[in-house]
């Protein structure tokens, strides 16, 4: 894929990274990538994977901007209140990037669309703010083959991790799953959500960068990720902590009697 002199000029401090370069900038522009939610997660990822050169941005939310919202979600602007969240961040996007295609969809991820919309992508980022929809597409991704980055947002904690289950591991062990990690979500009403608890908006745009970093990570193929690894940020103390974790022989999904192989549960619970 040929670049345009803007774009040379553009990606300039890329291509002269030797783990990235040319060819890793190709990748890039090539790659397709589904962000589910433009929020506080999705907002700083959107604009970072947008600035990258992510060739076509799939953005997935429902909701429209608030006033509440412009402590995190850095993509949307005073005058986008009331409009929806895919619109003001597909303008977003397009002003910071004019190469970046963006394709939305103002609709809530469900276990009819999922796939479908899964299947558009090369990596999925997940930045929604519930548990529901967390498994909703962690199971969905391994199901279609995708590589899942996915982060949540604490008060003043936030976790990362990438999901390859997929692929294997170097000694040929499957890549764990998200339930490998979590097997089930918590019983409802047991996390505040952010409106009730609060959350600090800086840390949004860590984690969601963090997030996207992960996704470029994912699409160019350089240094040693998230797979099989948690990334846990403590706020508070400014502590980055990892977890390893691993494939349980016992998950549902790609365990030795996986029981998930299909979305009927998640079609069950809505």
């Amino acid at each position: 894929m040929a670049f345009s002199a803007d774009e040379i000029e553009r990606y300039a401090r890329h291509i002269v990274l030797h783990d990235v370069g040319g060819p890793g900038q190709q990748k890039l522009k090539a790659a397709k990538v589904l962000v589910i939610g433009a929020g506080g997660l999705g907002a700083p990822a959107l604009l970072y994977l947008a600035a990258a050169g992510v060739g076509r941005l799939i953005v997935v939310d429902d909701d429209a901007v608030s006033l509440s919202n412009l402590q995190r979600q850095v993509i949307h602007r005073t005058a986008d209140i009331g409009r929806p969240k895919t619109d003001s961040a597909k303008e977003a996007v397009e002003a910071l990037n004019p190469h970046v295609e963006v394709e939305t969809h103002a609709v809530r991820l469900t276990p009819a669309n999922a796939l479908d919309l899964i299947s558009r992508a090369d990596v999925v980022l997940d930045g929604s703010d519930n548990f529901a929809t967390r498994y909703l597409v962690s199971d969905a991704c391994v199901l279609a083959k995708k590589t899942l980055v996915t982060a949540a947002l604490g008060t003043f904690d936030a976790t990362l991790t990438t999901i390859s289950a997929h692929e294997t591991g170097p000694d040929g062990t499957p890549n764990p799953t998200y339930r490998c990690l979590f097997p089930e979500p918590p019983p409802p009403g047991t996390v505040a959500p952010c409106a009730e608890a609060g959350v600090l908006g800086a840390l949004a745009g860590i984690a969601g960068s963090m997030a996207a970093l992960e996704a470029i990570r994912a699409i160019v193929g350089f240094g040693e990720g998230l797979v099989g690894k948690l990334l846990m940020m403590d706020a508070r103390s400014m502590r980055f902590e990892t977890l390893s974790y691993g494939w349980d022989e016992d998950n549902p999904l790609t365990g030795t009697g996986a029981r998930i192989t299909d979305l009927s549960a998640h079609e069950k619970a809505a």
